[in-house]
Formats: C-alpha cells, sequence, structure tokens
C-alpha cells in the first residue's frame, strides 16, 4: 500500500498510510491559501502531529485537533511543556539527533537555523523533522536557513521526498533552497513556506535543483509515494 502526501498550505502537510495519518504543522485557520481550498482545522483527522517549531504558523491548529482527535503530538520538549499548559494530553517530545518510535512508524528529529517562541515565549530549538510512514521516509525541512550538515542528513535518511523552504526572509529563498534540494538529495522535492503571506516569494522561480524532481503543489494536492 502506498504512502500519500498532502498539501494543505504554507508548510503544512498530511501524510497517510493504512489509515494511519500524520500532519506536520496544521496551521489551516488563518493559512489564506488552506482556506481558499476550503481546507478546514475542524474536519482534520489526525492520529499523530508532528511540529518543528512554536511560532503560530506552525503550531496552528495543533490543540484544536489534538484535543478532538487524541493525536499524539510529537515536538521539542519546550513545545510540548506549552502544548500540555493548553490541555493537550498526548506528547511524544524529543530534541534532534533522536528517534521516537510510533505505531506507524518513527519520527527524528533535525537541527534548523531559525527561532522558536510564542508570544514572546521561547519554545526551544527549532528542528527539521524525519518522518517513516508505510515504508516511506519524509524530511520535512522546517522554516531554516542553510546548513552544510543537510549534505550528511540526506545521506542518512535517504528521504523519498523532502519538503524545502523557499519564501526568502524568514527561511532560504529559492537560491538557497536550491543548494539545499541538491545536497539532500531526495529524489522528490516539494517547495513550501512561500505565497503565503506579502513579504514571502510569490512563486518559485529560482528554485531549480538539478538532479531531484521538484513538485509545486497546490492546497489540497496529494501525491503519492510508490
Amino acid at each position: 500500500m502506498s504512502t500519500t502526501v498532502t498539501y494543505l498550505g504554507h508548510s503544512a502537510f498530511a501524510l497517510e498510510h493504512d489509515g494511519a495519518r500524520v500532519l506536520i504543522d496544521p496551521f489551516l485557520t488563518g493559512n489564506p491559501i488552506a482556506e481558499a481550498a476550503g481546507i478546514k482545522a475542524d474536519e482534520q483527522e489526525a492520529d499523530a502531529i508532528v511540529l518543528t517549531h512554536g511560532h503560530d504558523d506552525h503550531i496552528g491548529d495543533t490543540v484544536a485537533i489534538a484535543k478532538r482527535t487524541g493525536a499524539t503530538v510529537y515536538c521539542s520538549f519546550e513545545v510540548g511543556q506549552y502544548l500540555q499548559e493548553l490541555g493537550v494530553g498526548q506528547i511524544e517530545d524529543g530534541n534532534p539527533g533522536g528517534r521516537i518510535e510510533a505505531p506507524w512508524g518513527w519520527v527524528a528529529f533535525t537541527q534548523a537555523f531559525h527561532s522558536s517562541s510564542s508570544n514572546g515565549r521561547y519554545l526551544g530549538q527549532p528542528m527539521g523533522a524525519v518522518v517513516r510512514l508505510g515504508g516511506k521516509t519524509v524530511y520535512h525541512c522546517g522554516d531554516t536557513g542553510l546548513f552544510g550538515d543537510m549534505k550528511m542528513l540526506g545521506e542518512i535518511y535517504r528521504p523519498d521526498i523532502a519538503m524545502v523552504p523557499i519564501g526568502d526572509r524568514y527561511t532560504m529563498g529559492p537560491e538557497l533552497a536550491t543548494r539545499a534540494a541538491e545536497m539532500i538529495a531526495a529524489p522528490l522535492v516539494v517547495p513550501m513556506h512561500y505565497k503565503t503571506f506579502g513579504l514571502l516569494r510569490q512563486d518559485a522561480s529560482g528554485f531549480a535543483p538539478q538532479g531531484v524532481t521538484v513538485r509545486e503543489l497546490a492546497a489540497g494536492e496529494a501525491l503519492t509515494l510508490k
């Protein structure tokens, strides 16, 4: 059975395999890309939610979805403490370099170069996330600048697909994201964290890594990893 990857806008994705559904950074309410596509938080089912860091455009609707579905949230220690204060019951926290086993696979966090906070509260180290589901490996880079260890992470995890931020200003722009995608060397790359707001790049021009296939996805569009 295949693994399906659905883009939900901004940096949000849904991964599905054999009845298991994993959301990554489910920012839907207030996300103009998701809202234009009719993607609603209260319609999202989830067995797990993976969070890369504490910014509101990544934690997003996590609290509401987790409370309604009982999903386990995989995140940093600090984000986990924050979510528990907000009433989220099932937390699996970790830091870069470790692996967290799950009933449907596993999650491993990587380093990322960014920040992580909410309303002035420090929420731990920003991270990327490697998710293993249905025999496929997904590397969501989170919000990050370019760093040389992306090449090593690609060699270690050998992801089938990578989600790379290209929006510039707060993350890599297309040129640096191109280098990142080439270093990670996943056969399939999806650009993210662009077009959502006016300060971000509004298209993927300039994102042209060599040796990989780039798939720009519209919100709600899915691809299948066979």
